[in-house]
């Protein structure tokens, strides 16, 4: 049985076969490419800050700032000030925040059977979009990340307008999502004491326990994380241990003979990336209480996206506060990146988790440019000896309809997956 997965950015089939009522195999498979790793080969370095932005509208600024970060790995040593660090990593979160509103509300609302809050999806993440083009100029595609700090200069204006998009953000997501002081969900350590709670994300949390679904849509229980900043930790988890040490040289993509999107794993094993993957290698204690009561399972992994947002939020609140505008937000590098025949990489935390990029140059031009991307590690497909992770989290169920809802709970995004 085929079923095309819509309602998605770009679209994907799952072709599913059942065995006495239950999946015991589905291929996933992606029916498009647009060569944006070809495109590239052969232009300027600094074209990649223009052109990768387009790899994805919903995450085109994980792009940009993956982009940027690895044009600078190629440098032996390359001045970047705080206050640029600060700015890229701000408008970083803005964007992870305004996806998980969309996501939220577009996407996972309607597979319970609840109408699309369009202006649920829309209000906060225009909110966000706004802060994001104080330093960016227009959102999406900015390409404002440059090899060398940001170009942009705020001012004490834009500083209290960004506060005031975040403060109403939060308001919001009190309001709506989590009926709460956003501090007092901060301190939550108990599942129990969120179901307590009113609002839309309690309300679906409710629904998945009363229909006994806690434990559908489980995989691997494997999880990794690249990207490292002052929010997020990097690691791997495998067999409820946390490995500080991965290293990007050790991932890898294999082909698909039926679907444009390569596989990814690292040392030969799949991994879940994503908001459940960072709050489970950063410990947090409402997501490990409810990893402990539910495992890996689509409870656990909606939980975690929506409750990211929160600490999303006031991380960064707090990040403003470390802004110091007299630094400069650009130095130039001794080195113009034309003259130099290296090659380098990097890692960023998007939406939907790790994003990587490697970049070699030569002669002035890129000779090879790799893209990974989250919907790769997630939703990729593997064989039936080693299927990838949603592959793994749909087998067993009896229902597609279900089985879809679990896939979604991953995120699907098929144009930065096939690029």
């Amino acid at each position: 049985m085929i079923k095309l997965i819509e309602k998605i950015e770009g679209e994907a089939k799952l072709n599913f076969s059942f065995q006495e009522g239950r999946i015991d195999d589905v291929q996933v498979d992606f029916m498009s490419s647009r060569g944006i790793e070809e495109i590239l080969k052969g232009k300027s370095p600094l074209d990649a800050l223009v052109i990768n932005p387009r790899v994805c509208g919903i995450c085109g600024h994980a792009h940009l700032i993956a982009t940027v970060q690895a044009l600078e790995s190629c440098y032996e040593d390359i001045k970047i000030s705080k206050k640029a660090k600060i700015i890229r990593e701000l408008t970083l979160n803005f964007e992870i925040i305004q996806n998980h509103f969309k996501w939220f509300y577009l996407t996972i609302f309607p597979l319970f059977g609840l109408k699309q809050e369009i202006m649920k999806a829309l209000h906060p993440s225009q909110l966000m979009g706004k802060a994001i083009a104080l330093f960016g100029g227009q959102y999406p595609h900015t390409s404002y990340a440059i090899v060398g700090g940001v170009a942009c200069e705020i001012t004490n204006m834009d500083i209290i307008k960004l506060q005031r998009y975040i403060d109403e953000t939060i308001g919001f997501f009190e309001k709506n999502v989590a009926n709460a002081d956003i501090q007092t969900l901060q301190k939550l350590e108990n599942t129990a004491d969120i179901m307590t709670k009113q609002g839309d994300l309690p309300d679906i949390l409710r629904t998945i326990e009363k229909n006994g679904w806690q434990k559908l849509g489980k995989s691997y229980d494997r999880f990794i994380a690249f990207g490292e900043n002052s929010c997020f930790a990097k690691g791997k988890l495998l067999n409820a241990r946390i490995y500080r040490n991965v290293f990007v040289e050790d991932v890898r993509e294999s082909d698909s003979t039926t679907s444009f999107a390569k596989s990814v794993h690292y040392l030969d094993r799949y991994y879940e990336v994503g908001p459940l993957a960072r709050a489970m290698i950063k410990k947090n204690p409402l997501i490990k209480d409810a990893h402990g009561r539910y495992e890996d399972s689509m409870f656990t992994r909606i939980l975690a996206r929506v409750y990211e947002i929160a600490g999303l939020l006031t991380h960064s609140r707090s990040l403003i506060e470390e802004l110091d505008l007299s630094e400069p937000s650009y130095i130039k590098p001794d080195i113009d990146i034309s003259q130099l025949n290296s090659s380098g990489s990097s890692a960023v935390e998007a939406a939907r988790g790790t994003l990587i990029h490697k970049v070699e140059i030569e002669n002035s031009v890129i000779k090879n440019y790799e893209i990974i991307t989250p919907t790769q590690w997630n939703l990729c497909g593997g064989d039936n000896k080693n299927r990838g992770v949603s592959q793994k989290a749909m087998i067993g169920l009896n229902n597609t309809d279900i089985a879809e809802l679990v896939f979604k709970t991953f995120d699907v995004c098929s144009v930065c997956t096939t690029h």
